[in-house]
């Protein structure tokens, strides 16, 4: 069961972005314990692996709600197929990836390459929307190589908006190099331009806008949702994950205490203990939470203690309570 969202904000006012090998089932699990109202998104994942892949890449846990699948594909008759057993399973929202830029992605016809064919992606996002009742929403750069203009992304929005009927755009504010550079360096190179997400949202103003890139504190979330309506956080939501604790109430009008970073470690031990009993390895959990207890006294210790234990044959929620007692008690937290 999904549950009420009664918040009188949209859950895109702040989302935790989608990053492969990062925010799987478990990840989200422990990310949903610190906040009820984040949207959460899961890895992309292919068309091609949902129709033909052997494992369910449509799995997991109904706490998750509010959920997003990202897809990646530009085959408009798969891309629907996928949505419509997306809203089948119960996600709340499904999203095209047109932002990736990796060679893997581009080969596949799909990511960041489709900002260059916008009625492709139109008709990929009509083919969505006509079998599905969720909204179904893009995230793209602001650019790609040497087309990287204004004119370039507000073309690109129009046509998709008008033609597909998206009226939800995440825009990462970089542009993306399809080749000389990797992923990693995609995110990192490339200026960030938050004005131009700014200007796209004066200029659509009936559309929902939401930004990402280079985000890391709620802070410099409440300044961009001054000028927009939703924020994407990244890497610093999986690196420092403590920071999603106080986003009901700092975001979302929230009165419910704030948890201590030692209530969401021992409000993980059922979870990983139901995990374990269905075959999970405690590594595969546990990774996502090493960032929990960053820049405070013991940090180091609690990383390294799982981080040395947790992929040992047999091993259970003995390593997170010995990593736990590391931090000082007298901290209280």
């Amino acid at each position: 069961m999904k549950p009420d969202n009664t918040s009188k904000y949209a859950a895109n006012r702040l989302s935790v972005a989608p990053m492969l090998d990062w925010t799987d089932r478990h990840c989200r699990y422990f990310h949903r314990l610190m906040t009820k109202e984040t949207l959460l998104y899961t890895e992309m994942v292919t068309t091609g692996a949902i129709i033909h892949g052997k494992g369910d890449f449509l799995a997991y846990n109904e706490e998750e709600h509010p959920l997003a699948l990202q897809l990646g594909g530009s085959n408009p008759e798969d891309l629907a197929k996928c949505a419509k057993l997306a809203q089948e399973r119960g996600y709340d929202e499904v999203n095209l990836n047109v932002g990736c830029p990796s060679d893997r992605v581009q080969n596949g016809r799909f990511g960041a390459c489709l900002m260059a064919e916008p009625q492709l992606v139109a008709e990929c996002v009509a083919a969505m929307k006509e079998v599905v009742d969720v909204p179904v929403t893009v995230k793209t750069r602001i650019g790609i190589d040497d087309q990287d203009s204004y004119e370039f992304l507000t073309d690109f929005v129009s046509i998709v908006s008008e033609k597909g009927g998206c009226e939800q755009f995440t825009i990462h504010a970089r542009k993306a190099w399809l080749s000389g550079l990797s992923p990693k360096e995609n995110r990192e190179i490339p200026p960030l331009d938050y004005p131009r997400a700014y200007q796209l949202k004066q200029d659509f103003s009936h559309l929902t806008i939401a930004i990402n890139g280079g985000v890391k504190s709620l802070e410099e979330a409440k300044a961009h949702l001054q000028h927009l309506d939703g924020v994407m956080i990244g890497r610093e939501a999986y690196q420092s994950p403590y920071l999603l604790a106080s986003v009901d109430q700092e975001l979302f009008g929230s009165n419910a205490p704030v948890k201590k970073r030692s209530e969401i470690v021992e409000e993980m031990y059922p979870y990983i203990e139901a995990q374990l009993a269905k075959g999970a390895y405690l590594g595969h959990i546990t990774r996502h939470m090493l960032g929990l207890f960053q820049s405070m006294p013991g940090a180091r210790q609690w990383r390294r203690h799982i981080s040395e234990n947790a992929h040992k044959p047999g091993s259970g929620l003995e390593v997170l309570q010995d990593a736990l007692a590391k931090i000082p008690k007298e901290l209280n937290v």
